[in-house]
């Protein structure tokens, strides 16, 4: 295993351990509950009632535990499982042991269920590498181990087919390894669906080579700048939730990505807890900027800074130095400009600056004052604002209470608060701009993509002593989250139960969590907590306990809602989420849901110099101001309740913010990962259990069991529940097939399984949890009672077999002694040895049944013989047939063949148009988009823009009507205060009255002032909004004055251009139809060239064809040969044969003599055999003569095709010579016109050279057209003398059939060419004179180029003044300057590059006209070997011609054996009727003599009868012995006939074998030469594909020189991106670099850590 692999996989050798399943059996292991271990492994002893006495495995202690405590433990099988959801005993011990296992054995991904478990390791590990990416990449998740990348391609791959988009659900506690997972996913997508692998052309929208893929990696370095911090529990702990959208296209790249950020913790930035860290960028900016930007930042020491808590903070194995230039490199690639990145960095100097800010209490009254301002002048200079209006903002600000604005004093309370409170608004709005910016660059298309894949990356439950606001919130998002996973698993669970037909009632779990979630978001009857916190916040005098109370008062009977008993210093309230009893302390959670700011720093910060920070604060707004603080903390006569929607609190936004993403994450296939911290001491290898339990319970993990336990988690197909189960139920099914589903429903039914713990589907038996563990002990115990019965079954066999061996050998040894003793008896007996040798002559007398046998035999034989004779002629005509039939399928094949591959030339012809087709429609679809898009914001902003215009008009016409009326109002008071004194100094009397309407005319009076300079400031405002209206409008007007007068200059321009490029393309085209003429000429030249090649090629083709015909003949030949030398083998055993007979002629002639004195029978057969002979030796001496004459035949006949080949052979080499000569003088006079071609090719290039040139000067250069004319006159020489060429060249290819005129041809051509080289160089001293003059009226057009070329230098300076706004225009600008200044050497180049495509297509031409001629040489080829098959199916068929023959003759032999049987049987026919005859003489004897006694013994006178009969006596006994010497012949005759017969038959069984033997040996003949013509026809097919492959690569060649010509167009683009690459790889090493200096650093911490352990064991 490799080093990956070793935390990847399992050791499934460990696991499978059959002593622990041994153990586990046995024991009854159990868990129980520990407060140190969480559980411990117990055995259970004894059982009473509810309680158990447990006897712990570790320790064998016994303790008493309820029997509700007790865990059941799972087989040993199931160690260290990759899914949880497989465990059959579904408990938290479990859960628990399965985790910590895996983790002490570096496993820390883990499945349970549809999520994934990932328990943070604090070590790195070889997991993560481009090698781990490759091999889970398209693989599916059960063919992998747990991992990141499984859940990430299963999301990508799912996304892919079903076209439904996925989200990632990245959630745990701090420091669980939720980030790092992130970056992962981000990582595993950057890699699979990155971009700049296939693609390489693309527009200006979409960024190439993967810089889009670059920058959404570079964006989480940005982000953890900002945004992260060094926590007490996880050195780079993400402060803020994020979730990271990344687009794809239809083809699975990456086209764009957006960032949302959730719950920033903007007071990390003004204060943090001990030995903690405010935002990372803090420290990197104070260590890592250089000498200039300290200066420009006004930075100054950790020390001096009061925002930073704990001063310099750093983090082991990390250098802040190194991470400020990596986080400037990343904003560089992010496309972020210098200017941003110092107003950033100048923001964050600002913030830290605000901490600086200090302030007093005055000494006689509480309002604030601040004596040193220093911090305050470099907080305004960073942010660009005005000192005095900054510190009057902060300490006095204008407060509007009632209609009226008051400037009221702060306290010092008041003024710090407020400087908090803008260092926590400014670092938040600047995270947001910066998110913003992020999103910007990673979406440059502006367009949704085909789908998505969303990455959450949020913080998990937390559940604190004492909970606030902020923990409120993320629990509510678990809430939400937890409710989503609740739903969309047993979703899953109840949609699997439905497509298997289980009867299940459906659950919404999601409910479960209803009731809690609507306690905090429900906005009415009753209102839920956010909303009464925000009502709360528009009453003036709210605090927090009135919130606290009004929340008990409404809420205080919800189920979910539970008051706490003690109050003072305690919770306010408790909720029961789903994790737990969370206790909630409502501190300035008003504060906090408002966040209020000073508005008048506010403004001014909205009208900053600095254009990044009043970007920053443009949405003034909506920012809630001091005032509406101070109407909640006092209560002013005065105050005045802020109207509803004037600003959106906290709660209402992130309330929105959750309610879309909830949105969205419902409309994707979400895929959860629960990420786990495994200690608070960042130890990696340690595993606190209670921690990891009470995160497991957090994350729903533990929830997720639950639900599996209510329904059916255990399934098991039905073929591997039968094969695994059935030894549990042996005889419960039938013998024979029987269906999967009835065979599991009989086995259930046999094992009296509960009904409520199992449910039949279609193709799988669900079981509740743990039945299988059940299952699994009763088959174990079956398993070891059958193995036990099998073992001592076994043993008795063995047993039983040994004995009944023993048994054998006795009874052998008894028979063996037996015998011996027999024999020892019997060994010199006289008796036995005469049987012994007896024995063997007894079996002469079977002679004759054994001779009927072999008759019977020698039938079957021939039976035999004639039906294979049969079968084979059969075979052969099928042979035949199959043939025919395969060369008609081979040339079908062919065809087919050359169809395909024409179809697949033009398929994949048509692939590549459809490719570009489809890539363009994208591009001019995203094009058009983009420009729609475009047009429609323009009509939008334009539509708003003349609103604006018109309200703004109207307004002021309004204001103005108004301040008319009021100073005309004001004139009126003044003429009526004028009128008052003078009755005052007139009218004393009435001084009292006059002294009261006074005062009422004088409050009167401020009421106006109040009134006109509120008026007054309305007007200003308005009147700077109209100034800059105005300045916009004519900002614009101007704009597009501009921008028309550019686009008029532009239109004239072009159209000087295009009428410029009309003349030259009218030029280029009087050229191109000069070339066109001069090419039809060159390809007759070519045609006629090519038509004297293929003569050539003809002749060439036909002497091949008569060195094929020798070659045939000479094959021919040697087969003749090798039949003569058959024949001639045939002819001595033929001899041999006949003087064999002659032997047996002579041998019968012998018996014949011996037999002649015998009888006339005897001398009628001898005369027979005689005939007999003589017709044999006849038949001999004629077949013989035949063969004789055969033999002189096939000698004539080889003889005289030898002459004939040998002559053809002298015709065809002096065929040969002459037509190498022939061709030798073509190529030569081929070389000398090509050379004349090439000499008149260039004269025509420096001709049109000279010509172009001429013409662009064409008003002062009429000369220049008469030398023109001069040089095409010439060219119509030259194309007269190329005619010429062409009749000599017909001259020379008449002349092929003369050698001797040939060559007398020859040598005048040779001396025409000299005479024609003698005035091609008399034309080219001639046209060298004519160029001389040209060169000199060239001097004076380039004089007057000089002077155009500095008119039109002056030209361009304008243009490019002019069309510095539009870049489109300037591109097309520079186009036309480049075409104007490159028309002259793009015609030149346009020339060569003709020329050599010219060449380039003559030598294609030539490549394939050479390949035609092959391909048609190999078709000759492949006709040759069909023809030589043909001559082979002829010599098979003379074959068997021949060895019909012998079979004819062997018939006819065994034709006269069977007659020479007939004879046999005729013979021993006669003789059994002259055997019956002499019985019946013999009986007649008897009775004669009988006869005889009887008259001897009679005393009658019958003496002449006696003597009569006496006569008669000896008549029959001359008769008998005739019979008996008859009878004697016969039987000679008979075994004369039987031995000729023998000898026939074994003459016939010698011919058989010798034939056998030839037809053996000609079959073999026949299949080595039938092989050789296979090896033959391979060969040649061999050769033709790879003929084919030539051509196809010669056609592949020739496309590729077509492309090269676009690709030389393209080499500069190439030449740019490879140097992009470079700059790229150059990256890549960097980063690599830093990665390795991480590296480093994590070792020299661990290095680090090692050695302080090893100090405090040393101290301990």
């Amino acid at each position: 295993m490799s080093d990956a692999d070793k935390f990847l996989y399992v050791d499934r050798n460990l696991v499978n351990n059959p002593l622990a399943q041994a153990d586990w059996a046995t024991k009854k292991l159990v868990w129980i509950p520990s407060e140190r271990l969480g559980f411990e492994v117990g055995s259970v002893k004894e059982e009473r009632g509810d309680e158990c006495m447990v006897e712990l495995a570790d320790s064998g202690k016994k303790v008493k535990v309820n029997k509700d405590d007790i865990q059941k433990m799972n087989p040993p099988k199931f160690s260290k499982v990759e899914d949880m959801a497989e465990l059959t005993c579904l408990n938290e011990a479990s859960v628990l042991h399965n985790l910590k296992e895996r983790y002490y054995s570096g496993l820390i991904y883990t499945y349970s269920g549809l999520f994934c478990v990932v328990i943070n390791p604090y070590k790195n590990l070889p997991i993560y590498s481009e090698e781990i990416v490759e091999m889970y990449k398209g693989k599916k998740r059960h063919e992998m181990p747990p991992h990141i990348y499984a859940i990430t391609d299963t999301a990508y791959r799912s996304m892919m087919q079903d076209r439904e988009d996925q989200s990632i659900l990245c959630t745990g506690e701090s420091g669980a390894g939720k980030t790092e997972n992130t970056k992962k996913v981000i990582q595993y997508l950057a890699h699979v669906a990155s971009s700049h692998k296939t693609k390489k052309d693309q527009t200006s929208a979409v960024l190439t080579h993967g810089e889009l893929e670059k920058q959404l990696l570079q964006a989480n370095p940005i982000l953890e700048a900002f945004g992260n911090a060094k926590t007490v529990k996880n050195d780079n702990s993400s402060r803020f939730g994020k979730f990271i959208r990344i687009n794809f296209d239809v083809n699975g790249y990456i086209v764009g990505a957006n960032i949302e950020t959730y719950l920033l913790e903007k007071s990390r930035a003004i204060r943090q807890a001990r030995e903690e860290r405010t935002f990372h960028l803090f420290y990197y900016m104070l260590t890592g900027a250089g000498d200039k930007l300290r200066s420009e930042l006004c930075l100054e020491g950790y020390g001096n800074y009061r925002f930073l808590s704990n001063g310099n903070v750093t983090i082991p194995g990390q250098q802040d130095k190194d991470m400020f230039v990596e986080t400037m490199e990343a904003m560089k690639i992010m496309g972020i400009p210098e200017d941003e990145q110092i107003g950033l960095l100048k923001v964050v100097s600002a913030v830290l600056q605000l901490g600086n800010m200090s302030f007093k209490k005055e000494r006689h009254s509480d309002q604030a004052s601040m004596p040193d301002d220093t911090a305050a002048q470099k907080v305004c200079h960073l942010m660009g604002m005005n000192v005095t209006d900054f510190t009057r903002a902060i300490l006095s600000p204008r407060i509007k209470v009632g209609r009226d604005y008051v400037q009221k004093a702060q306290t010092q309370e008041q003024a710090e608060f407020a400087v908090e409170a803008l260092a926590k608004a400014t670092y938040e709005r600047m995270f947001r701009w910066l998110v913003m910016r992020i999103n910007k660059a990673l979406d440059k298309t502006k367009r949704q993509g085909a789908s998505f894949i969303g990455i959450l990356d949020i913080a998990g439950f937390e559940i604190f002593e004492l909970n606030s606001f902020e923990q409120l919130c993320i629990n509510y998002t678990n809430e939400k989250l937890q409710q989503l996973f609740n739903h969309t698993m047993f979703i899953l669970e109840q949609e699997e139960y439905q497509r298997e037909g289980i009867e299940w009632s459906f659950i919404d779990f999601g409910l479960d969590l209803q009731p809690c979630i609507e306690l905090i978001e429900k906005p009415a009857s009753p209102p839920g907590i956010l909303a009464l916190l925000d009502e709360e916040c528009w009453f003036p005098k709210a605090t927090d306990r009135s919130f606290v109370d009004k929340v008990v008062q409404e809420q205080g009977a919800h189920p979910k809602f539970h008051k706490p008993k003690k109050l003072k210093d305690e919770a306010d309230f408790c909720i029961m989420h789903y994790a737990g009893k969370v206790d909630y302390k409502a501190d300035e959670w008003l504060m906090k849901n408002m966040d209020p700011l000073n508005d008048n720093v506010a403004t001014l910060l909205n009208q900053s110099s600095d254009k990044f920070v009043s970007e920053l604060w443009r949405d003034v707004d909506r920012i809630v101001g001091l005032d509406k603080v101070a109407g909640m903390t006092e209560s002013m006569p005065g105050a005045f309740k802020t109207r509803k929607g004037m600003f959106r609190t906290v709660g209402q936004l992130y309330k929105e913010q959750l309610s879309k993403l909830m949105a969205t994450l419902r409309n994707t296939n979400p895929n959860f990962v629960r990420c786990i911290i495994p200690n608070h001491e960042k130890k990696a290898g340690k595993l606190e259990p209670h921690l990891v339990l009470d995160q497991l319970r957090c994350n729903g993990v533990l929830e997720g069991i639950r639900i599996c336990r209510q329904g059916f988690p255990n399934r098991i197909v039905f073929q591997e529940f039968r094969q695994r189960y059935e030894i549990l139920t042996p005889n419960s099914i039938p013998k024979g097939f029987m269906d999967g589903k009835q065979a599991c429903v009989l086995m259930i039914k046999a094992l009296e399984l509960d009904p409520n713990l199992y449910r039949i589907g279609q193709s799988k038996v669900f079981f509740r949890a743990g039945v299988l563990a059940h299952l699994e002990e009763e088959r174990d115990m079956k398993i070891t009672d059958v193995i036990i019965s099998f073992q001592a079954w076994c043993r008795g066999f063995v047993a039983r077999k040994a004995f009944a061996k023993r048994q054998q050998q006795l009874t052998a040894m008894k028979v063996i002694q037996r015998n011996c003793a027999a024999y020892l008896k019997l060994r010199n007996w006289q008796w036995w040895r005469l049987f012994t040798k007896v024995k063997p002559l007894l079996q002469v007398s079977r002679q004759e049944e054994e001779m009927a046998v072999r008759d019977n035999e020698l039938k079957t034989v021939k039976e035999k013989h004639m039906y294979a004779e049969q079968q084979l002629e059969e075979m052969e005509i099928k042979q035949l047939q199959m043939n025919a039939e395969k060369m008609a399928l081979q040339e079908q094949l062919q065809a087919e063949t050359e169809l395909c591959a024409e179809t697949e030339e033009l398929r994949s012809r048509l692939s590549a148009k459809k490719q570009e087709l489809e890539e363009i429609l994208h591009d001019l679809e995203a094009r058009v988009e983009e420009e729609e898009e475009r047009a429609t914001n323009l009509l939008c902003e334009k539509k708003k823009m003349q609103q604006n215009i018109s309200d703004l008009e109207q307004q002021l016409d309004e204001e103005e009507a108004a301040r008319q009326k009021l100073q005309l109002e004001k004139v009126t008071t003044e003429a009526k205060m004028k009128k008052t004194e003078e009755d005052v100094m007139v009218l004393e009397d009435q001084n009292n009255k006059l002294n009261k309407e006074k005062k009422l005319m004088e409050e009167r009076i401020s009421e106006c002032t109040t009134n006109l300079a509120e008026e007054e400031e309305k007007s200003k405002s308005l009147q700077k909004l109209k100034n800059k209206h105005e300045a916009m409008i004519t900002d614009l007007e101007d704009r597009l004055r501009r921008e028309e007068k550019g686009r008029q200059e532009l239109e004239k321009n072009r159209r000087k251009l295009e009428g410029d490029s009309t003349e030259l393309h009218d030029q280029i085209a009087e050229l191109q139809a000069q070339i066109a003429e001069l090419r039809a000429q060159l390809a007759k030249k070519e045609e006629e060239l090519q038509a004297a090649l293929a003569r050539m090629e003809e002749e060439a083709a036909q002497k091949n064809h008569a060195q094929k015909k020798i070659r045939e003949l000479e094959a021919q030949l040697t087969e003749l040969q090798e039949d003569l030398d058959l024949e001639r083998a045939a002819r001595t055993k033929a001899e041999k044969h006949r003087r064999d007979l002659g032997e047996e002629l002579e041998a019968l002639k012998t018996e014949l003599e011996d037999t002649l004195d015998s009888t006339a029978a005897q001398q009628e057969l001898r005369s027979k055999r005689e005939t007999e002979v003589t017709c044999l030796k006849k038949t001999l001496e004629d077949e013989a003569r035949v063969h004789e004459q055969q033999v002189v035949e096939m000698r004539q006949k080889h003889s005289q095709a030898f002459d004939e080949i040998n002559e053809q052979l002298e015709q065809a080499k002096r065929n040969k010579v002459s037509v190498e000569k022939a061709k030798q003088a073509l190529e030569s006079e081929r070389n000398e016109l090509s050379i004349e071609l090439q000499t008149l090719m260039q004269g025509k290039g420096e001709s049109e050279h000279r010509r172009k040139k001429a013409e662009a000067q064409a008003d002062k250069l009429g000369k220049m057209q008469t030398e023109l004319d001069s040089v095409n006159m010439l060219l119509s020489d030259v194309e007269g003398k190329s005619i010429k060429a062409t009749k000599d060249c017909s001259a020379v290819e008449s002349a092929l059939q003369d050698v001797q005129e040939l060559l007398q041809e020859e040598t005048r051509q040779k001396l025409s060419a000299s005479t024609r080289m003698r005035q091609m160089e008399e034309e080219q001293n001639n046209l060298r004179e004519q160029l001389e003059e040209e060169e000199e009226a060239k001097r004076g057009v380039e004089k007057q180029l000089f002077t155009v070329q500095a008119q039109f230098a002056d030209l361009k300076k304008k243009m490019e003044q002019e069309m510095g706004c539009l870049e489109t225009a300037e591109e097309g600008k520079k186009r036309l300057q480049r075409d104007l200044e490159s028309t002259n050497q793009r015609l030149d180049e346009k020339n060569t590059a003709f020329d050599k495509m010219e060449k380039t297509k003559t030598r294609l031409q030539q490549e394939l006209d050479d390949l035609m001629v092959d391909q048609d040489h190999l078709r000759q080829i492949v006709s040759n070997l069909e023809k030589k098959q043909k001559k082979f199916d002829q010599l098979l068929a003379e074959e068997k011609s021949i060895s019909s023959r012998y079979a004819e003759e062997r018939d006819r032999a065994e034709a006269e054996a069977r007659e020479k049987e007939t004879r046999a049987l005729a013979l021993t026919r006669e003789l059994e009727t002259i055997s019956d005859m002499k019985d019946e003489l013999d009986r007649a004897n008897k009775l004669l003599r009988a006869e005889m006694e009887d008259l001897v013994s009679s005393k009658d006178d019958v003496g002449k009868s006696v003597h009569e009969l006496e006569k008669a006596k000896r008549g029959m006994e001359q008769q008998l012995e005739e019979i008996r010497t008859q009878l004697e012949e016969l039987e000679d005759e008979l075994q004369a006939t039987e031995d000729a017969k023998l000898r026939l038959e074994v003459n016939m069984q010698a011919m058989k074998a010798q034939y056998e033997r030839d037809l053996q040996g000609r079959d073999e003949m026949g299949e080595e030469k039938k092989k050789q013509l296979v090896k033959q026809v391979r060969e040649m097919e061999m050769e033709l594909e790879d003929e084919r492959k030539q051509r196809s690569l010669a056609v592949a060649a020739r496309k590729k020189l077509e492309l090269d010509l676009k690709e030389l167009e393209s080499a500069i683009d190439m030449a740019n991106k490879s140097r992009d690459e470079a700059l790229k790889q150059l990256k890549k090493l960097q980063a690599q670099m830093k990665e390795l200096i991480r590296e480093l650093e994590d070792t020299r911490m661990s290095r680090e850590e090692i050695l302080a352990q090893a100090k405090k064991t040393r101290r301990n």
